[in-house]
């Protein structure tokens, strides 16, 4: 990880304004923000550790573990809910073992809510990576991830 940072860190001069750049561009390089990389933006940048967690723990943009291979995007918006998001997301959760924002423990899935994902009339739904499933049931969510069942 630290040749990783040192070539990450030869573009930048080190100052503070450059920090959100240097944590998108560490992010982007490990996929989330680990410790070890938080503590060296902060002596790179002579920034106090609790001002970089902080500043990346502010970004909604910023994680702090690992992302699923594939993500799993169940929306909330107005017509999904009306029509049972909220069940969907609990089927989705029992199914995967997991709750909202965290990744299954082999890092195939990482869960996450969005506020609407554009399919109103196809309600409920979610997105499978930039699938979207549609007209959903909790039984249509267990044929989904069929063989993943974790609960």
């Amino acid at each position: 990880m630290e040749q990783q940072l040192d070539a990450l860190f030869s573009s930048y001069s080190g100052e503070r304004p450059e920090l959100i750049q240097l944590l998108q561009d560490v992010q982007d390089a490990f996929g989330f923000l680990p410790e070890e990389a938080l503590v060296a933006i902060a002596e790179f940048t002579s920034v106090p550790a609790s001002q970089v967690f902080g500043t990346a723990s502010f970004y909604s943009q910023f994680r702090f573990s690992p992302m699923g291979r594939r993500k799993v995007m169940v929306c909330r918006g107005t017509a999904c809910h009306v029509r049972g998001a909220p069940r969907i997301l609990e089927e989705v959760e029992s199914v995967l073992g997991i709750k909202e924002g965290d990744t299954t423990p082999d890092l195939e899935y990482t869960l996450e809510t969005v506020a609407c994902i554009g399919c109103c009339s196809l309600a409920p739904c979610l997105m499978l990576d930039s699938e979207v499933q549609a007209s959903l049931t909790p039984q249509k969510v267990n044929e989904i991830f069929k063989g993943n069942r974790k609960g």
